[in-house]
């Protein structure tokens, strides 16, 4: 199509930005609405019913979806000036920024913008998959790096290309064949086999292990690239982080029962970012003591003056429950009090740090056990023990940042000593695991209100 030609009287049609067998995306400006947008141009070919039939799904599907990783559909038409010729055409929003394939081509991205592209990626195939589509040509072609032109450069992805995507409530002949892209396909696909959800996680595992190490996984012919994944699997390289080589391991199994839902790979993904963001400050944390330094991390979670909301009360109370303990507590600890912000079995919300085990315990790089206080020299004078209280039992895990702080505990306390099982610290800690999941999720929020 010519620059200048202006399809349905309202869309001046410029460049062309990307080209596939069955269409072409052109930069083109709405005459209307005074704005960029991409125009997709089907090609014309009314005596094809099978491609006639996927420019309809494609508008269906498009048109359902709403998500800040999937490209958004404005408009859907077909222009009839030329009743030999007539134009069928899609137009979405206009990314700013190259596709993946081509950013990919410079060498492999960071680790970092991986994991925030991958996230993007993971949570809108979570998305549409929840809506009941498979992708099935998840490629670095068909993800959009999108550049907002400020001075944000955290890298956002956007999934677009939805033509040969299937809804899951098709038949299996209507879901199987080869449709996608060779070096992309799953196993299942590659078999011509009915593709799931799963194999679009598949296929994410690609193009995240390729923008890693800047190589394709199933290079060669179309044929050779896709049985090669029938026959081995994919080189994951051992010098990359235990946290991918395990999350692409799974991703890229054979089998689909062994692959994570993209939920699944989101939830891992983001909490990389969390990690990735705390390795960052840590970076950058100035030569002052580790005291000092972990009170920053404590007053950078704003946890200390905030008013009691409830929020751990109830993970205290199913701690209490899991252990028969009376008493269940989440500590911050400060300068010289030890703040209670979950307190179940005792109305107490401070105490000093002196007496407090919680102090102590925050030195430990593991759970810190005491099972019979009245004879472990470390607690035998501690007033919680030989005052009326009558501590006799404490196991506390320290609640850490991902930069290694301390901020304080999850802890059980008991009036009677008891034996405690490796089993029963693995639960401590995926208990005060959630507790620090959600102070990391309530930091992230508000650094992203403010920037």
């Amino acid at each position: 199509m010519e620059p200048g030609f202006l399809l349905s009287g309202r869309y001046r049609i410029e460049d062309p930005i990307g080209r596939g067998s069955q269409s072409t995306v052109y930069r083109a400006f709405d005459e209307l609405l005074q704005r960029e947008v991409a125009v997709k141009l089907f090609r014309n070919d009314g005596d094809d019913l099978e491609h006639t039939r996927r420019q309809g799904q494609e508008v269906r599907i498009l048109a359902g979806m709403g998500h800040h990783a999937l490209v958004t559909l404005f408009d859907a038409g077909s222009d009839l000036s030329d009743p030999s010729a007539r134009l069928s055409y899609l137009v979405m929003e206009l990314v700013r920024g190259p596709d993946l394939r081509h950013r990919t081509a410079q060498g492999p991205l960071s680790a970092a913008h991986m994991a925030l592209i991958g996230h993007d990626l993971a949570d809108g195939l979570a998305y549409i998959h929840h809506h009941g589509i498979v992708h099935r040509d998840v490629k670095p072609a068909n993800i959009l790096l999108v550049d907002y032109s400020n001075e944000d450069r955290r890298p956002r992805a956007k999934l677009t290309d939805f033509g040969v995507a299937i809804m899951m409530d098709k038949s299996p002949a209507e879901g199987g064949g080869t449709s996608g892209t060779p070096a992309y396909l799953s196993p299942e696909q590659a078999a011509g086999e009915a593709a799931g959800p799963l194999s679009d996680v598949y296929s994410l595992g690609l193009v995240l292990l390729e923008g890693l190490t800047g190589k394709m996984a199933y290079p060669g012919a179309p044929v050779q690239s896709a049985v090669a994944r029938l026959l081995q699997d994919p080189h994951i390289p051992e010098g990359l982080a235990p946290m991918w080589v395990s999350l692409l391991s799974s991703m890229l199994a054979r089998d689909p029962a062994g692959r994570p839902a993209a939920r699944e790979v989101s939830l891992a993904l983001h909490q990389e970012v969390v990690n990735g963001a705390a390795r960052h400050r840590l970076a950058n944390v100035s030569s002052a003591s580790d005291e000092e330094g972990r009170m920053r991390a404590v007053e950078r979670y704003r946890i200390l003056d905030t008013p009691a909301d409830g929020a751990f009360d109830r993970i205290a109370g199913l701690a209490a429950r899991l252990f028969s303990v009376p008493v269940a507590i989440v500590s911050v600890v400060d300068h010289d009090r030890i703040w209670f912000k979950a307190h179940h079995g005792t109305d107490v919300t401070e105490i000093g740090r002196d007496p407090g085990l919680c102090a102590s315990a925050i030195l430990q790089d593991d759970t810190w056990v005491i099972e019979s206080a009245a004879t472990d020299p470390r607690a035998l004078a501690n007033p919680l023990v030989a005052g009326e209280f009558g501590l006799q039992f404490y196991a506390g895990v320290p609640l850490r940042t991902p930069d290694g702080y301390n901020l304080g505990t999850f802890c059980i306390l008991d009036r009677e000593p008891r034996q405690f099982t490796a089993e029963d610290t693995r639960t401590l800690e995926d208990l005060a695991a959630i507790v620090m999941n959600d102070l990391e999720l309530r930091l992230q929020s508000r650094e992203a209100i403010t920037r």
